[in-house]
C-alpha cells in the first residue's frame, strides 16, 4: 500500500483493496451457497438438515476465526509504522491460537452436537443429516483456521488480490467434490447433505496448501519470513492478539448467531418454512458479501493510516467506505424486490417453498440499508483497534433488543414466522445507529487529542 493525497486516489486504492476481497468472499461464500443449492436438488429433508447444520456451523467458525482477524489491524499498523521485523512474531502466535481453537471445536462437535440437536424440535431425518454434515465439516477445521491466519496476514499487506486468486483456484474444486459426494458419482456413495460437508472440508485443505506455497515462495510475503525462526508460544503476544481479536470474534459471533438463532427458533414450523427461510437467508448473505468486503478493506486502509499517524486520511477512508456501501444497498434492495420469485426458483421447484421464500425476500430487502451501514463502520472501528465497545453494542442491539423483539412478534402477534425477520431489521438498524455514533465520537476524540 502507499500514501494517498486526493479523494480520487483514495477511491482507487479502496477499489484496489476491496474488489479482490469481494471476489474472495463471494468465492468462499459460494461453498456454502452450492452446499445449499446442490443439496436442495437432492432432497428437501437434506436441504433442511444442511440448513440447521450450517446455522450451527457458521456462527462458531466465523466467531472463532474472527478472533484471528485481530492479526489484520495489528499487521497493517506495524507496516504503516515501518516495523516489519515484528510481523512474523504475531503471525506465528496466530498459528498457535488457530490450532488450539480448531482442536477445541473439533472435540466440541464430537461430544456435544448430538445432544444439542436433540434439544431442537426436528424431524428425525433432518436431525441425522444435520449431524452428519457437521461431522464431515469438522475434518476441515484445522486448515480453515490456519488459512484464516494466512489470509489476515496477506490482506494486511494490501495484497488482497492474492487471497482472491487462492480462493478462485479452490472454488471449482469444491463444486466438483460436491457433485461427486452429494449425488454419488465416480463410484462414490450418494451422501446428500453429509457429502456437501465432506466436499467443503477437503476444499479447505486445498486452500491451505495453496496459500502456504504462495506465501513461502513469493514477494513480499517471503521477505517477511513468517515460516522461519519460529518463536515459542508467548502469553504476552497472545494477550495482544486476543485483546484485539476476541472482541472482533465475539462481535461477529453475536451478529451471526442471531441469524442462526432465528433459524433454530423457526424449526418449530414446517420443513417447507425452514427451507424457504434458508433460501432467503442464503441469497441475502450472498448480497451481504459487498458491505462485508468493504468493511474488511476499510480495516486494512484505516489501520495502515492510523499506524502512520495520518488520522485525517483514516477518517476519509472510513466515510468513503460507508458511502459506497450505502449506494450498493439500494441496488441490493431493488434486486430482492423485483426478482424475488425468479431467485427462489433457482433453489427449488416446490411451489409452496417458493411462495414462502418470496415473502421472506420482502423483509430481507428492508434491512439492506442497515446492514450496509453497520458493516463498514465496524470495519473502520477495527482499523482504529476500537473493538470492545463495538462488541457490547452488538450484544445489546442483536440479542437484548433484536431477537426478543422478533420472538414476541412471532409468537404473540399475527406476524408469526415473519416476526423473527422484523426483529432482525430492528436489531440491525439499532446496530447501525449506535456503531455510527461510536465512530463519530472516536474520530472527534482523536482530532481533539491530535490538535
Amino acid at each position: 500500500m502507499q500514501e494517498t493525497k486526493t479523494l480520487s486516489e483514495k477511491s482507487f486504492q479502496m477499489i484496489k483493496i476491496v474488489v479482490p476481497i469481494l471476489v474472495t468472499q463471494v468465492a468462499l461464500y459460494l461453498m456454502t451457497f452450492f452446499d445449499v443449492l446442490m443439496t436442495s436438488k437432492f432432497s428437501i429433508d437434506h436441504l433442511a438438515g444442511v440448513s440447521i447444520g450450517s446455522s450451527l456451523w457458521v456462527p462458531v467458525y466465523t466467531g472463532l476465526t474472527g478472533i484471528l482477524l485481530g492479526i489484520t489491524p495489528i499487521v497493517a499498523q506495524l507496516m504503516g509504522a515501518k516495523k516489519k521485523e515484528d510481523v512474523p512474531i504475531f503471525v506465528q502466535q496466530g498459528f498457535y491460537i488457530a490450532i488450539v481453537l480448531a482442536i477445541v471445536i473439533f472435540f466440541g462437535i464430537l461430544m456435544f452436537i448430538d445432544p444439542a440437536l436433540q434439544l431442537i424440535p426436528l424431524e428425525d431425518s433432518v436431525r441425522v443429516v444435520a449431524k452428519d454434515y457437521l461431522y464431515m465439516m469438522s475434518i476441515g477445521l484445522i486448515p480453515l483456521f490456519l488459512y484464516s491466519v494466512l489470509r489476515s496476514f496477506i490482506d494486511a499487506l494490501g495484497k488482497t488480490r492474492v487471497s482472491m486468486i487462492i480462493t478462485l483456484l479452490s472454488a471449482p474444486i469444491n463444486i466438483a467434490l460436491n457433485y461427486i459426494f452429494i449425488y454419488g458419482k465416480l463410484g462414490m456413495p450418494a451422501l446428500g447433505g453429509a457429502g456437501a460437508g465432506l466436499a467443503s472440508a477437503l476444499t479447505y485443505w486445498v486452500i491451505l496448501f495453496i496459500a502456504i506455497f504462495i506465501v513461502y515462495r513469493n514477494k513480499p510475503f517471503a521477505e517477511l519470513r513468517i515460516f522461519h525462526g519460529w518463536s515459542k508460544p508467548s502469553f504476552i503476544k497472545f494477550k495482544v492478539l486476543t485483546k484485539i481479536g476476541l472482541p472482533i470474534g465475539l462481535s461477529i459471533f453475536a451478529e451471526t448467531t442471531i441469524f442462526s438463532a432465528v433459524t433454530i427458533l423457526m424449526s418449530t414450523y414446517s420443513t417447507a418454512v425452514i427451507s424457504a427461510h434458508q433460501i432467503a437467508m442464503n441469497f441475502t448473505s450472498l448480497l451481504y458479501m459487498v458491505p462485508l468486503s468493504i468493511a474488511m478493506g476499510t480495516t486494512i486502509l484505516v489501520g495502515y493510516e492510523v499506524g502512520a499517524n495520518r488520522f485525517k486520511d483514516a477518517k476519509t477512508y472510513s466515510w468513503l467506505a460507508v458511502g459506497t456501501a450505502i449506494s450498493f444497498s439500494f441496488i441490493s434492495a431493488t434486486i430482492l424486490l423485483l426478482f424475488r420469485e425468479q431467485i427462489a426458483t433457482i433453489y427449488t421447484n416446490d411451489q409452496a417453498v417458493i411462495t414462502l421464500a418470496v415473502q421472506f425476500f420482502f423483509f430481507a430487502a428492508l434491512f439492506q440499508l442497515s446492514d450496509s451501514i453497520q458493516a463498514p463502520v465496524q470495519g473502520a472501528l477495527r482499523g482504529y483497534k476500537d473493538v470492545t465497545i463495538t462488541f457490547i453494542m452488538a450484544i445489546v442491539s442483536y440479542w437484548i433488543i433484536g431477537l426478543p423483539t422478533g420472538y414476541i412478534l412471532a409468537n404473540y402477534t399475527s406476524f408469526e414466522r415473519f416476526g423473527y425477520w422484523i426483529g432482525l431489521i430492528v436489531g440491525l438498524t439499532l446496530g447501525a445507529l449506535t456503531l455510527g455514533s461510536r465512530l463519530i465520537y472516536l474520530q472527534r476524540k482523536i482530532k481533539k487529542n491530535d490538535a
